[in-house]
């Protein structure tokens, strides 16, 4: 059996010398929904990580969860670990009557180096409040809580909470779940194809006013820093270019919407982190974004010596 070799999105460029590439998939979204630029195989299923947690987020509100503004973007979030998240994330536990022990969550370092290197620095130890998803996990908890579902087994795929983050998906990305897994938080992970993600988020940004969807999308667009962090480009880019929603997930997954439909989604096949902000910057100025933000997204310089000898850049 041929199996094709997915195409180089970024390379990794040393003293003037390519020692590295980084391929995987993505696909471009004009404004009418339509494919305009297929790189890969973006049809092929993959496990959006992450980037799934705004469907997660209007399963919530579905359940009839009442979250608006900062709650709402945490519910959404991939958070860094600043103060202002974790102190959110405690504040919503006690207005439910959650405990930090209720969530499920693995116990972790914040996810932003800084504030690892801080929390580590003040004798702090992993907790599970400082879980980047801790925010998603304390908002499906109150969800159980208001309806009555069990709260012991809010993971499970086949937890009420849990049908509903799945029928949104398919809906959101207009195809069917093939597979569920298991997030690295623990939470059941549905795999799409990166057309359907690309689809998903331009469903957010598009829907009508009041619908669980632009509900999320808003929150996420008036209040990024509490959906990643202070140093994160995901805050950045929604900062910045008024009207975009965009997400990281883990193993190098990115899906962005622009407020006319726009959109894009992809993944590096190797997970490489580093390849995340020159492939986004490249993708954002074929779907014609131009500002500066862009080329600070896009900037990964290799270093030799603590000085700058190289770069990961976009390879198409």
């Amino acid at each position: 059996m041929t199996t094709s070799i997915p195409p180089v999105l970024a390379e990794v460029v040393r003293s003037g010398f390519v020692e590295g590439h980084h391929r995987g998939s993505l696909v471009v979204l004009a404004a009418d929904g339509s494919v305009e630029l297929a790189l890969g195989d973006p049809a092929a299923p993959v496990f959006p990580r992450s980037s799934n947690k705004p469907m997660q987020a209007a399963a919530v509100l579905r359940a009839g969860l009442d979250l608006s503004g900062e709650r709402l973007a945490l519910a959404a979030a991939s958070h860094s670990g600043e103060g202002f998240h974790l102190d959110l994330v405690r504040k919503m536990l006690a207005e439910y009557g959650l405990t930090p022990g209720d969530l499920q969550t693995p116990p972790d370092l914040p996810l932003d180096p800084a504030e690892a290197e801080s929390y580590l620095a003040a004798g702090h130890v992993r907790d599970r409040v400082t879980m980047n998803c801790s925010g998603k996990h304390t908002a499906m908890l109150a969800a159980c809580r208001l309806n009555g579902w069990d709260e012991a087994t809010y993971l499970d795929p086949a937890h009420p909470l849990q049908r509903l983050v799945h029928d949104g998906v398919e809906a959101a990305a207009g195809e069917p779940v093939t597979t569920v897994g298991t997030d690295g938080c623990g939470a059941p992970l549905m795999a799409i194809s990166l057309t359907g993600l690309a689809r998903a988020f331009r469903t957010f940004v598009l829907a009508e006013p009041g619908t669980p969807e632009r509900r999320v999308a808003d929150a996420m667009r008036a209040h990024p820093e509490y959906v990643a962090g202070t140093r994160r480009p995901d805050t950045w880019l929604m900062r910045e270019v008024p009207g975009t929603l965009s997400k990281m997930g883990a193993e190098a997954v990115q899906a962005v919407a622009l407020p006319d439909g726009r959109a894009l989604a992809f993944k590096v096949d190797d997970g490489a982190a580093r390849a995340l902000g020159p492939v986004l910057a490249r993708a954002l100025r074929l779907l014609g974004v131009d500002a500066p933000v862009v080329d600070r997204i896009g900037s990964a310089p290799l270093l030799g010596g603590a000085e700058r000898v190289g770069e990961v850049r976009a390879a198409f």
